[in-house]
């Protein structure tokens, strides 16, 4: 077979053109496989709720924050915002939840009267490796949709998952 330069220009057109329907499936595909990993993560947090929720207040019990505070109760809502970061694809899941607090006897907020107010609180709950996890991480003074807002350079949020 003998090539000439219209021979080359057609064969790197078929190439090109091969290469970029390969690619045009791969992106819906990826899109579907990180719609298919929301759902199952949704799906999962459900499931494990109650467990992390008890994980999340122990762990956020020995952070000693808020200073000079002691945590005393979490009571969880039902509001759940799932949002995806847009650099890294974690999944993360704010949870609404009011916490009280207990001034630490000798501390800074021992004689600060809105110590016994509820704080309302989105707590902060993470999809990695196929699995939920949490740091005791709590954003005070917000509702998971209002955190969602106030993060929304970072995060982007998910369909709702039905």
């Amino acid at each position: 077979m003998e090539w000439n330069a219209l021979t080359i220009v057609a064969s790197l057109v078929g190439g090109v053109l091969i290469v970029a329907g390969m690619l045009g499936a791969v992106v819906p595909l990826r899109r579907r496989l990180k719609s298919n990993e929301g759902r199952r993560a949704c799906q999962a947090f459900r499931f494990q709720r109650e467990m992390l929720e008890a994980k999340f207040f122990d762990i956020a019990v020995t952070l000693g924050k808020p200073r000079g505070l002691r945590w005393i109760d979490c009571r969880w809502e039902d509001n759940v915002t799932f949002a995806r970061d847009k650099q890294t694809g974690l999944l993360t899941a704010f949870v609404a939840v009011n916490i009280r607090f207990e001034a630490i006897e000798g501390g800074d907020m021992e004689d600060v009267a809105a110590v016994d107010t509820i704080r309302d609180a989105a707590a902060l709950f993470h999809y990695q490796n196929g699995r939920w996890g949490t740091g005791g991480r709590a954003l005070f003074n917000l509702n998971p949709d209002e955190a969602l807002i106030r993060l929304e350079n970072q995060f982007e949020p998910l369909a709702p998952m039905t």
